[in-house]
């Protein structure tokens, strides 16, 4: 693709970079067969090519964002799908991460919109605070049939029953491993999981001191920033990004760290891309370094060797979340752990397509990310699982909301299947008391 970009424009490094990935871009169309809104919506502008078209003509032109440009921006799910298939290797996740924070920094959007997306933003990164909010929204989830916007409808549909309490493994302490130490592996606890299901970390936990890792809470970490980072609040979320990067690189020459675990496929897309979004910054170094770090909990157990299991009589569909196949290439480790583990895997039709969640898409834009769901739901049904298996807690939500099956982690499954306890979900269903 053609860009005018004049030497001016580009000694920004943000336009620099957009400037080198538009011109990979070939026009081939590709990214459209694979674009989950444009399968819905069939709109050019809601597809990647469309989307980059828009971008490249608001960057260009050196202009503040439109209401056209914001609507079809913000409806892209930032699934990645449209990066796997693209054949001339087009970054898009870099164009349209710069195209959000353009968008926060020169858009003005109606006082509604603003003040939703501001609560979510205060929110979500913040167990405690999202912790409360849940439990407002339970009190309010009799009411939801009142409520006239569909974002706020969504968002106390969403809310769980049951909200779990904290758990004293997500504060700042050492798991000694078990056994001869093979590893020291520090555990990002997250923030939206830590309120919504405890025992996935509960479960990694288990399962890595079981495999001979020390496993260490830092001290100081909390959100990674990504919930914020794809919303264009690029200060918000590279404070969040930057706390972290301290605290794991103190850990690090402290006492020394071997990876830094990831079981939310969304944070470690992200955590793996710290190298790009500080490498103007003072914390490049160390950004990249802890980018280099990161592994998502399958990558990390695959090294390890998981042992071999008996069979299960488990029937287990695995959905593979977006950030994890998309985001991170990561498509074979997890389906290949649980077969190993004993377990019968299966995989629904169009694996590749968005089951809808995609961070906090499915509270702003709720009726795109529901026709998704269901699409997905579908495809996983149609497989007669006796359970789903996800790598992502908005996914683990979001499916679990619609359908008739436990959906549970992958790390539950195989902490299971190597002498943990049942995860509570095979009990007790997707909404537990």
């Amino acid at each position: 693709m053609q860009t005018t970009f004049t030497d001016e424009q580009l000694q920004d490094p943000g336009v620099a970079r957009a400037n080198e990935i538009l011109r990979a871009c070939v026009h081939c169309g590709f990214c459209t067969a694979t674009c989950p809104t444009y399968q819905v919506l069939g709109d050019e502008l809601d597809s990647p090519r469309g989307r980059i078209y828009l971008i490249k003509d608001m960057l260009e032109a050196g202009r503040p964002a439109d209401a056209k440009t914001v609507k079809h921006i913000d409806r892209c799910l930032g699934c990645l799908a449209c990066m796997t298939t693209c054949p001339s290797g087009v970054h898009y996740m870099h164009l349209v991460d710069h195209a959000r924070d353009h968008i926060e920094k020169t858009y003005r959007r109606p006082l509604f919109e603003r003040l939703l997306r501001w609560t979510v933003a205060q929110l979500l990164p913040y167990p405690a605070r999202f912790r409360a909010a849940l439990r407002l929204a339970q009190l309010g989830r009799p009411f939801a049939g009142l409520v006239p916007d569909a974002r706020l409808k969504a968002m106390l549909a969403l809310a769980p029953h049951h909200v779990p309490k904290p758990s004293p493994n997500d504060r700042p302490q050492v798991f000694e491993a078990k056994g001869p130490k093979r590893m020291r592996v520090a555990l990002l606890t997250g923030c939206a999981q830590r309120a919504l299901d405890t025992d996935i970390n509960d479960a990694t936990i288990r399962l890595l001191r079981r495999m001979g890792c020390e496993v260490v809470i830092p001290k100081g970490m909390g959100c990674c920033g990504a919930l914020t980072h794809h919303m264009g609040r690029a200060e918000q979320s590279h404070g969040l990004a930057s706390t972290n990067i301290r605290a794991w690189m103190a850990e690090k020459r402290a006492r020394g760290l071997d990876a830094i675990v990831i079981n939310t496929s969304g944070c470690g897309t992200t955590i793996k891309d710290y190298g790009h979004i500080f490498r103007n910054d003072p914390l490049a170094a160390e950004a990249a370094e802890v980018s280099a770090l990161a592994l998502d909990v399958t990558e990390l157990l695959e090294r390890l060797g998981l042992p071999e299991g008996a069979p299960k009589g488990l029937r287990v569909a695995y959905h593979s979340a977006c950030s994890l196949q998309h985001g991170q290439r990561i498509r074979q480790a997890p389906k290949e752990l649980l077969a190993r583990a004993g377990f019968e895997v299966t995989e629904p039709a169009d694996p590749h397509l968005c089951c809808g969640s995609a961070g906090t898409y499915n509270l702003l834009h709720p009726e795109i990310s529901a026709e998704l769901k269901a699409r997905k739901v579908a495809t996983l049904e149609a497989r007669k699982p006796d359970v789903v298996s996800a790598g992502n807690i908005g996914c683990i939500m979001q499916i679990g909301s619609g359908i008739g099956v436990p959906v549970v982690h992958t790390v539950e499954l195989l902490d299971w299947a190597t002498g943990g306890p049942k995860p509570r979900r095979l009990e007790l269903g997707n909404d537990p008391p």
